[in-house]
This record gives C-alpha cells, structure tokens and sequence, in this order.
C-alpha cells in the first residue's frame, strides 16, 4: 500500500512541476526568526518590481511589514502601534495594495465593538521605507465593521472595502469608500452586495475582495440566498462611486448551513472579470476558477481549477494576480496521505486561458502549509505562504521569457556570455549587420542601451535577473541574464 501511495504522489507532483515553463528559485524565509510569526502573508510590487510582505501574529496582534533590500528581506517592522490590537487568522487578516512606491495597508481593530474599534490604514509613498501613523477609514455609526480588504484606481487613490453589520450582528452587507486624498480622508460608505434577490444576505464569517481597472471596480464576496452560498460580485462602472447591480458568478449552487471561512479573489482584463473561489458544491472542497463580463454583467459557470486529477483531496484559499495579460493563480491542495502542497497556474495571456497543467511552489510533508498569495512583475511571477513547519513566511521567485518574444535571430547563432555575469557581458554574433542591445529589469523598464556594442559593460547594474534583447534587421532575440 506504501508503494502504491509514493507512486501516486510522485505522479501528481512530476505532472505539477513540469507544465509552466517557470523557472524557480529556492524558498527563503522572509524573516529567518519565527518570532514575528507567519498568519496570513501577502505579497505586492513596489515601483521598482521588488516585492513587499505582509502577514500578521495572533498572539501579540501585530501587523508584520518587510520589503526585498537587494539581497534579503528587511527586518519586519510592525505597523500598528500597541494600542491598537488587529484581527487576524490563517484565513483572514489585513490586506495591501500598491501603486508604484505608494502603498497602504487596511487591517480592523478588535475586539468589534461598534462604537470603539474601527477599520484603520496606513499609508507610505516610498516604497515601505516609512509609515505614516494610523488614519480611521469607516464612519458609520453604532454599525460594526470587519474584513478589510483595499485597492488602488489608476492615479494611486485607495479604495476600502468591507463588511458592515449591526449592532446585534445581524444584517451583514459589503460597504466600499473610497479617497481621492492619497487615504487622509474617505467617502461615506456605498453598498456594494444584495443582488440575489429574495432573503439574500452575505455570508458574514467570509472575507471578500475588491478589484478595480479604470472605471471598473468589482466587489467580491460570498453569498447566502437562504444557505446558497456562491460567490457574486457587486459591479461598478463609475469608479465606485456606486454599485447599481450584481451577478453571481460561480453558479455552482453550492448549499451548506455552515461558514465555509473562505473568500474569493479576482482581477479585471478589459471588460473580463477573473476569479477564483472555493466550492464545495460537487463533492470535496475544491478551487474554482471563473470569468465574467463587466458590460454584460454576466458571468459563465466557474470551473475547478484542475479538473479532477488521482491524488489531490482539497484545494482552499485561491488567489489571482496579473501584470496585462499575464496572470497567475496560486492555492493550497492536499493529496493523498496528508501532505500539502502550494500550486500555481500561470498564462503569458490570460485571454487565451491558462497552461494546462500547474506547478507545484512548495510541498509539505505534514501538511503544515497554508494560505498563499502572488504577484507578478515583468518575467517573474512572486509566491509567499505560511510556513508553519518553521512559523515563518516563506517566498520564491520564478522567472519567465514574457510573450511575444521571436528568437529568430538566435537561429543565425547569436552568444551571450558569461551567464551568469559580473561586470560584463559580451554579444557574439555570425551577421556583421548593425544591432542594437537593451537590457530590461524585471518591470520591463530599459535599464542599458546601445548600437553595435558587442562588449557592454554592466559594472553599474544592481545585482538580480535581467533580460537582455538583440534587435538586428526585422529578427529579435531575448534571454534572461542573471547578474552576481
């Protein structure tokens, strides 16, 4: 039985890591000390595409804050101050969002108390360097709120989300304000979820998420249409500014008299809404993936994110990231005999459809990972989790040739080399033709450019992964470099 049970997992994890074309890097530890604990991480880009962490400790009510120095993580710094305890747990917890080196984070004050412990942000404009102090984002009286999560619109303005109920706690509805300030002060609230019709409520022990693209911002949460509990989404084509109308968008029909403590994530491309959700409608719990549009305001059936493959037994808490057209999904599953595993699905164009298969970030023998989170910059795609083998946060970082890209002057035998390299890189080339070279960073941005330089000397670049670009005549070539 042994035997056949190690033939199976090696099975599913050889299919895993073989589909993407990612190539990744080995897992570090955001901080090397568990002292600062590993609850819910997750992962944006500053305006250099670097990634910024953030996760959360239960037992001293911390939010935990670093960012990528170069070589390592900074040393967390926490960035609520001590009167201010915060909620969090493995499924929920603060959130972030980003825009360049503008960056704010939402976390909720407990215990709820209507008329005491509110929703709070904190906002830096370089990069996570410095924090302001703590600034009250819902006004709403004798309600209580919970489950922040946040946005940003195209010029780096906040908009906030989340959970407002009564007083007794009963009457649950997703509420959105939004600042046209940079965060020092919010709209009132305007509702944003209650399109089911009839007796319809939200499921109130859900966390949500809210996504925005120009003048799309599209709110998602779970539903509870008398214990129907799919995920729909609250559509705004003003910015926010309103929320006229909604549509369900898993149509799964998933009934259960029970908190599935699970929320969707999603992104908007053009007019498609994408997301991804947990359901349990069809058997085990299992990750969903659907895709709507906005101007139709209609939505298809969600599908699992796999499909039904021997060995996996659970999949939970998706999440969904883009940078244009590229995206990626990331999820914890457990297979058979209890071992976890974080995988991810990957497009270099998400109008297309993902990669079949996926790739398996981390695995765990005692299934002792959990919640994850992604984000990608240009030709690289960042994962966290919970590590809790270790209590720490856990990243790698995976690196892919962007799309679009011809090597057809590869095919006249072209030479990049030393690779990696140090202060120089040399370009041999078969054709005498004139060139051209750029070397990109990892958010696209041209960092060295020259005609016909065959020596280029790189002693001024910052140690990382690059992608170097020959043009000669109407043929391109592209290759990643890596730089130590």
């Amino acid at each position: 039985m042994k035997n056949k049970l190690l033939i199976i997992l090696l099975s599913v994890s050889f299919f895993a890591t073989a589909q993407t074309g990612i190539t990744w890097s080995p897992a570090v530890s955001v901080s090397n000390m568990n002292m600062y604990s590993n609850l819910h991480p997750r992962i944006m880009l500053d305006g250099s595409g670097e990634p910024m962490v953030l996760w959360s400790k239960s037992s001293t009510k911390k939010v935990a804050f670093s960012r990528w120095s170069g070589n390592t993580f900074t040393t967390p710094v926490y960035l609520n101050p001590s009167p201010i305890d915060i909620f969090t747990s493995s499924w929920a917890g603060p959130d972030f969002a980003s825009k360049g080196d503008t960056v704010y984070v939402v976390f909720k004050r407990e215990p709820e108390i209507y008329d005491t412990n509110y929703i709070y942000i904190v906002r830096s404009f370089d990069g996570g360097a410095n924090f302001s102090a703590p600034i009250r984002v819902d006004m709403i009286g004798n309600k209580i709120s919970r489950f922040p999560t946040i946005t940003v619109d195209n010029i780096g303005n906040p908009i906030v989300a989340f959970m407002k109920i009564d007083a007794n706690f009963m009457n649950p509805k997703w509420v959105v304000v939004k600042s046209t300030d940079y965060g020092s002060t919010f709209s009132m609230d305007v509702l944003a979820s209650g399109y089911s019709g009839g007796n319809g409520d939200i499921c109130d022990c859900c966390p949500g998420a809210i996504v925005a693209s120009g003048n799309n911002v599209a709110m998602l949460y779970r539903d509870n249409l008398n214990n129907m509990r799919d995920i729909w989404a609250g559509v705004s084509t003003n910015g926010a500014t309103s929320f006229p109308s909604g549509m369900n968008i898993d149509q799964n029909n998933w009934m259960v008299n029970a908190c599935p403590s699970t929320g969707p994530d999603g992104i908007i491309v053009g007019d498609t809404l994408y997301s991804v959700l947990m359901n349990q409608a069809n058997g085990p719990a299992l990750v969903y993936s659907g895709k709507a549009s906005l101007s139709a305001m209609q939505g298809g059936l969600a599908l699992n994110i796999t499909g039904v493959l021997p060995g996996i037994i659970q999949q939970n808490f998706p999440r969904i990231a883009n940078n244009g057209y590229v995206a990626a999904e990331v999820w914890k599953q457990v297979v058979t005999g209890g071992d976890a595993q974080i995988a991810l699905k990957f497009s270099t164009n998400i109008q297309n459809g993902f990669i079949a298969g996926f790739d398996t970030v981390a695995s765990s023998m005692a299934n002792d990972i959990e919640n994850a989170d992604v984000a990608i910059g240009y030709g690289a795609v960042h994962v966290v989790w919970q590590d809790n083998s270790s209590g720490t946060v856990k990243y790698s970082k995976g690196t892919f040739i962007p799309s679009g890209i011809s090597n057809d002057l590869g095919k006249k035998t072209i030479s990049v080399y030393p690779n990696p390299f140090e202060n120089e890189i040399n370009i041999k080339l078969n054709s005498t033709n004139d060139f051209s070279v750029e070397i990109l960073n990892t958010l696209g941005e041209n960092v060295f450019y020259a005609h016909g330089q065959s020596k280029v000397n790189t002693s001024k670049l910052a140690n990382g992964i690059y992608f170097i670009r020959v043009k000669q005549d109407n043929d391109l070539f592209m290759q990643k470099i890596i730089k130590q």
